[in-house]
């Protein structure tokens, strides 16, 4: 029995704020692939919380123009978060394997180049391919919201279905070589370390976690889903562009006892968006307890303590006696 509405927009909601309040200090450490992978994690998050709340009773096309452009971004947010993992496992490699200590300011203009086009270009490139496969405007499930449509027809699995399974392969790759190269230069491993001065060890291996854990996910995930394409709904010919994209303006809307009549339809919607959430879960399992975090929590908190007149002076270095003494000043 599918979960309530409701339960599934909480989590959304959460989703979004646990990778959005970390975002400001991890900016700092100028991680491109750490910031992408926040920054579509959480808009996608957003994007599924604001569609469940606006159509979780009806499918009417109240907001066209807003499910062009919130369709559109769930095609490239599908291979965004497998990309920005590649970011990850990309600039955890190239430390583990360089042969000298510190890079030139051209060569880390080098690597943010190459992160940006990976985390960026790769889901805009994708925008762009899936419109050769767009059999129509886009659909509107109930509970759901705007979701996008695209023909199942054969070059719809390499111009869509099949990227993010290739993306993690690239990054299980990247994966098992940064672990061949801290097993053969674990004496260096500080000196590499040393040339990235925002990026300590502790760090550096929680970084590993997740991309490793995206990665486990990414692929038997992304097979599952094309197996579910395939199996869904009969595999139609391509016979032409014209074919393809007739009637292209249509909106299809599907009440809930409609599209959650098909099993295989009903966990291909569901596994599209709890996988985004899940992703922000991770993120913050990862990063939400790291003593960096605990540290700014605790700013936070000091700073919002200090506006509503509570005295500091007395909490020291323990975080969790701030929410009691935050409570107390209004008992």
């Amino acid at each position: 029995m599918a979960a309530p509405t409701w339960v599934f927009s909480m989590f959304a909601f959460i989703g979004f704020a646990c990778v959005t309040v970390p975002l400001p200090w991890h900016m700092e450490s100028w991680n491109v692939g750490t910031c992408m992978y926040m920054i579509w994690t959480g808009l996608a998050c957003l994007n599924l919380f604001i569609n469940s709340v606006v159509w979780s009773h009806d499918v009417l096309d109240k907001a066209p123009v807003w499910c062009d452009i919130s369709t559109r971004f769930m095609i490239g947010s599908a291979v965004a978060i497998p990309a920005a993992s590649l970011c990850i496992n990309r600039r955890l490699y190239h430390i583990a394997s360089v042969s000298t200590v510190m890079k030139t300011r051209a060569q880390r203009r080098r690597d943010i180049m190459v992160d940006l086009s990976i985390g960026l270009g790769i889901p805009i490139l994708e925008m762009v391919l899936q419109y050769v496969v767009q059999g129509h405007r886009f659909n509107i499930y109930e509970e759901v919201g705007c979701y996008p449509f695209t023909y199942n027809t054969p070059p719809a699995y390499p111009l869509v279905f099949a990227w993010p399974v290739a993306i993690g392969c690239v990054s299980a790759v990247y994966c098992a070589l940064t672990i061949r190269e801290l097993a053969q230069r674990r004496a260096q491993f500080k000196e590499l370390l040393s040339a990235n001065q925002n990026l300590s060890s502790g760090r550096y291996f929680r970084l590993m976690g997740l991309a490793g854990v995206e990665i486990l996910g990414t692929v038997p995930i992304g097979c599952y889903s094309i197996y579910l394409n395939a199996s869904a709904e009969q595999i139609e010919p391509w016979i032409s562009w014209e074919n393809v994209h007739s009637n292209f303006s249509r909106v299809r809307q599907y009440p809930s006892i409609v599209w959650r009549s098909s099993t295989l339809g009903e966990n291909s919607i569901e596994l599209s968006r709890w996988i985004v959430v899940v992703c922000a879960l991770i993120f913050f399992a990862f990063f939400g307890f790291a003593d960096e975090a605990r540290k700014h929590y605790k700013i936070a908190l000091t700073s919002a303590a200090k506006t509503l007149g509570v005295s500091t002076a007395s909490w020291g270095n323990d975080l969790y006696v701030l929410p009691t003494a935050l409570f107390c000043r209004f008992d």
